[in-house]
Parts: C-alpha cells; sequence; structure tokens
C-alpha cells in the first residue's frame, strides 16, 4: 500500500519566486492499483512522482509505502522497492552496457552483494526468457550495446529492467509519450500485461485522457498542485472525455489540444 499524506512541494520558498508545486495532496492506493494520472502541464503530475520516488524532497508531510516512513529516505534506497520509467527512453538504461548486463545490474537491486563482472549462465537464461516474452528478437542480441537499440527497444528494455524484481511500487512518468503511436501501443500492451501479471502497484503519468481511462482500475486528475477528483469503480467506467474536461472547466483550468486529444 501506498499513502501520500499532505504532501506538499514548495520551490523557492521565502524568496519573490516562491512556487507551490504540490498542496497537501493525500492519495492511498492499495496492493496491486493501478492508477493513472492526468493534467495540464505545471498541474503537480510529475511533482508527485518525483516526491514519492525521493528525487523531490517534500516541504511537508510523508510518504509511506507498505507500512514503512519512507520521507526522509534517500532516492537511491527507494529504489529498492520503486521502480520508475521516464519520458525519455535513454535515461533508463548504460548505453555502453550489453543488454544482458543492464539486466544484470537491475537483477542485482537490494541484493546483499556487488556487481561482478559478467552474467553468469543461470541468469543469463533467466534474461534470455525474459526477453523472448517481449515478440521483439531482443533475446538473439543480448551482446549488444543498449544505445544500439530503439527508442522502443530501450524504453521495453527499461520496463523490464524495472520490475525484473518485482518492486513494491512502480512509477510511470509519461513513459510511452516519446514514441511513435504504434509503438506506443505496444509499450502500453507491455506495460498493462506485467503489472497484471506481477500485480504490481503502479502509478503512471499520462497526457492522453484515453489511455488515462482505458489502463488501470483508479484515474487521478491533478490542477494546480491538487487532486481534483480521484475516478474508479463505475462512475470511472462510465467516464468521458467531456467529464474530464467539463470537471476542469468548472475548476477553471485550461486543457491544451494536446492534452485533451492526447496528441
Amino acid at each position: 500500500m501506498l499513502e501520500v499524506r499532505e504532501a506538499t512541494v514548495v520551490f523557492n520558498g521565502g524568496t519573490v519566486n516562491e512556487k507551490t508545486a504540490l498542496d497537501h495532496v493525500s492519495l492511498t492506493l492499495e496492493a496491486g492499483d493501478f492508477a493513472t494520472v492526468i493534467g495540464s502541464n505545471g498541474a503537480g503530475k510529475s511533482t508527485l512522482l518525483g516526491a514519492i520516488a525521493g528525487s523531490l524532497p517534500l516541504s511537508a508531510g510523508q510518504i509511506v509505502l507498505d507500512g514503512q516512513d519512507m520521507t526522509r529516505m534517500k532516492e537511491h534506497r527507494r529504489s529498492h522497492a520503486i521502480g520508475r520509467l521516464f519520458q525519455d527512453p535513454l535515461k533508463g538504461t548504460a548505453p555502453t552496457m550489453t543488454i544482458e548486463e543492464n539486466l544484470g545490474l537491475a537483477y542485482s537491486r537490494g541484493k546483499r552483494r556487488s556487481l561482478q563482472l559478467g552474467v553468469s549462465r543461470k541468469d543469463e537464461q533467466f534474461f534470455y526468457d525474459l526477453l523472448k516474452s517481449l515478440n521483439l528478437g531482443l533475446e538473439d542480441r543480448m551482446k549488444t550495446p543498449a544505445g544500439h537499440l530503439s527508442g522502443g527497444q530501450r524504453q521495453a528494455l527499461t520496463l523490464l529492467m524495472a520490475t525484473v524484481v518485482t518492486p513494491k511500487l512502480l512509477l510511470l512518468d509519461e513513459h510511452t509519450a516519446a514514441l511513435d503511436p504504434r509503438t506506443a501501443q505496444a509499450i502500453m500492451e507491455l506495460t498493462q500485461r506485467i503489472i497484471e501479471r506481477d500485480q504490481i502497484t503502479t502509478l503512471m503519468i499520462t497526457h492522453n485522457i484515453e489511455n488515462a481511462l482505458a489502463y488501470g482500475n483508479k484515474t487521478i486528475v491533478m490542477n494546480e498542485g491538487r487532486i481534483l477528483h480521484i475516478y474508479s469503480g463505475e462512475e470511472r467506467r462510465q467516464l468521458s472525455v467531456k467529464d474530464v474536461m467539463a470537471l476542469y472547466e468548472s475548476e477553471h483550468a485550461a486543457l491544451s489540444d494536446r492534452t485533451i486529444l492526447g496528441r
């Protein structure tokens, strides 16, 4: 279970440039929840993920994961329990390391041993089977440096790296936004398959409202650092793009065409 309690993030506090990026946000995700997050630019979506991951310190509030208070825990320690993907496919892999070396690095996360040179035969077979499940042919390119892969292939590899050791929480920060539509769809289908298979509690930011309503079991609408509404159950199943737009209009929040249409 993830509990975000009155989380507040203030940039440039006490100056004329002070800005509240996250304003007393509270959120609870039960184990296995897959929540999508939508909102216009500056709504606080990425700030929320950064605060949970530990890359952004809270000005006030708490982050609790499976009963453990992580509020003051460093980002590298949280990464043992939290997997994270970014919009840029280049961020998640080491380009000069091979596919299997990247997976080996991720597989060693949280283990009480130093990273050894090379990959054991047992792990190599495990990685081969894992890559084969992607249906991208990467299992036959395990010795290829990650930097030689396409953006979609690297994002698929990054997704495997984030979940090869099942995390307590998976954070997806617009992880398909930089990909072409066909590749983005393939990565979303892969994401859904892995999340459902391993029952991973997930928080996913997207600018595509249709995706926000099609995937997962909850949709969180944010604006100006606050949560406007959390949709779930039958209410969410009946929700349309027009309904989301009406919610923003009622809060005097403007959505760009790109946000509304997912372009």
